[in-house]
């Protein structure tokens, strides 16, 4: 009997042991990003609110996008946020959502003449987005042929400010603090909606997804979210469509 217990005992630390999940994120405010050696944000805080309550162990992060997603893709405790919840990637991971919905504005610099009004005006401009980025997948399914891919969404805001690219995609949010920033951009269109959310491997336990999913949704009953977008300063533009909700 103590052989077996021995045995049992040494089948159960593994599993145990494999009890952490590592989250990786990039920098996307006001999700998630840096402040000093401190990671901040909408998504940020949602996630320490709910693995609270799942009550494992943990690790944070933040890292070039490209690496962020594919660790969440290769490794199976792994977990990226705050990911875009596409068509694309719904196969790819397991979700945990939504933690925001929100829009992305297609946007040129100011003063540069460029006006569009659509996805099929803007296919002859040169429209820069992070590599690996939703934003890609979205750009080339929709047939866009001048891409250009940066490492980062900050290094496609300079290129846009500075004329070398004509377009870019970017979140409703960042574009908010952009021009409350007095950065030259101007909106042009409504270039996408998504969910955003957490998205993690497709081995992740489901029993440990489904109690972060069961914590997220008590944070929206109960009004905990709302209260952090709130805190965050989570703002809309009237864009000639209703921001969805949740």
């Amino acid at each position: 009997m103590r052989v077996l217990a021995i045995m049992l005992a040494l089948a159960a630390g593994p599993a145990t042991a494999a009890d952490k999940i590592f989250f990786t994120t990039e920098d996307y405010p006001p999700y998630n990003f840096r402040v000093g050696e401190e990671i901040k944000g909408a998504g940020y805080a949602q996630l320490l609110l709910m693995m609270k309550d799942v009550g494992i162990d943990y690790s944070i992060e933040m890292m070039p996008w490209a690496r962020a997603i594919a660790l969440a893709q290769s490794e199976p405790m792994h977990c990226v946020f705050t990911a875009a919840h596409i068509p694309e990637r719904d196969k790819l991971f397991k979700w945990v959502e939504p933690i925001d919905v929100g829009r992305n504005f297609m946007v040129a610099a100011k003063n540069s003449g460029v006006k569009v009004k659509s996805i099929d005006d803007s296919k002859s401009y040169i429209v820069g987005t992070q590599r690996n980025d939703y934003t890609q997948t979205i750009l080339e399914k929709e047939g866009f042929a001048k891409i250009d891919l940066a490492t980062d969404l900050k290094l496609t805001l300079k290129k846009l400010t500075s004329g070398r690219i004509d377009l870019m995609p970017m979140s409703e949010q960042h574009y908010v603090e952009l021009v409350e920033r007095g950065e030259p951009v101007e909106a042009q269109f409504v270039f996408s909606q998504q969910t955003f959310a957490i998205a993690c491997n497709i081995d992740f336990p489901d029993e440990i997804r489904d109690k972060m999913q069961a914590s997220l949704d008590r944070m929206i009953a109960d009004g905990t979210q709302a209260r952090i977008f709130q805190e965050h300063d989570l703002r809309y533009t009237d864009f000639g469509q209703d921001k969805p909700t949740p």
